[in-house]
């Protein structure tokens, strides 16, 4: 996410390493009338207050106040402009007050650590506690990292769709055990995966799913795909094998299945051979 941090433009990202929440400063705050803890970590950036971050513990809880004021004020500034409601500062949060004793990292806290990256400055690494707020803020699909593994490995059900085609809904409704459904598609049109229900990754890449009053013929076990495919398939599409003799299928409509079987031939045709109406 790209913000301003007083004069300079910088990027706010999760931090790849997370202090222990007592090696951070944890400051009461509250955007509007929501309450907030404010985790700040040391950093050279606030020369001054590094310069007693040791033994901040004995520093009066005014001066303490006066000081992150003055050097966290862009900081402040910045997380402001991105919530956009009124930050106010309210005290220095105790160990008592936080019970930060109880928690063994940030996350337990509800928090997740930034990190802003910065061109010729030193980082900055905060945690701010997790809200609905603070979600609709930092959490824009913009902002996603694409290339993040934790959203690259997300897995996702997907089906392999081998032909789709129209059928008068008195043809629809006839079909019995044992029929044949004949399917010139397979072989000559290129197998479409399905993915979630939403995505189409075919020869032209990935397109919205988009449901209609088709007869879809399908695989009969869907298999999970991760984001990370999907994503790739937009940029190189995968081509992937037409259906096979006696492979189990099953006949889809508006979202449902129909009917189950397998993959056959009559004559020189390709056919789904009904086994069982669902």
């Amino acid at each position: 996410m790209q913000c301003r941090l007083g004069d300079e433009t910088v990027v706010l990202r999760r931090a790849s390493v997370e202090p222990a929440v007592s090696d951070m400063l944890a400051l009461s705050v509250s955007f509007g009338d929501e309450p907030h803890t404010l985790c700040i970590a040391r950093s050279a950036r606030f020369q001054d207050l590094d310069k007693l971050w040791d033994s901040r513990a004995e520093v009066p809880e005014a001066v303490l106040l006066a000081l992150v004021e003055k050097e966290c004020g862009p900081l402040f500034q910045m997380l402001e402009n991105a919530v956009r409601k009124q930050m106010r500062l309210v005290r220095v949060a105790s160990q008592g007050s936080l019970e930060v004793s109880k928690f063994g990292s940030l996350d337990d806290l509800g928090s997740k650590c930034l990190n802003l990256q910065t061109s010729n400055l030193p980082t900055t690494v905060f945690s701010l506690t997790r809200s609905e707020t603070a979600v609709a803020a930092f959490g824009m699909l913009r902002n996603l990292d694409l290339s993040h593994e934790s959203i690259r490995s997300m897995s996702l059900e997907s089906e392999i769709e081998y032909a789709a085609f129209a059928m008068p809904n008195d043809d629809f409704a006839s079909i019995a055990t044992g029929d044949a459904v004949l399917l010139p598609e397979i072989g000559t049109v290129e197998p479409k995966l399905v993915v979630d229900g939403r995505f189409v990754l075919d020869a032209n890449g990935v397109s919205p799913y988009v449901e209609d009053a088709l007869v879809r013929v399908r695989a009969a076990e869907a298999r999970p795909v991760s984001l990370g495919e999907v994503f790739d398939a937009a940029e190189t599409p995968v081509k992937r094998a037409a259906a096979v003799q006696d492979e189990q299928l099953r006949l889809v409509r508006n979202g449902k299945t129909v009917a189950s079987g397998r993959l056959d031939s009559i004559g020189d045709q390709r056919a789904f051979i009904v086994e069982a109406i669902s």
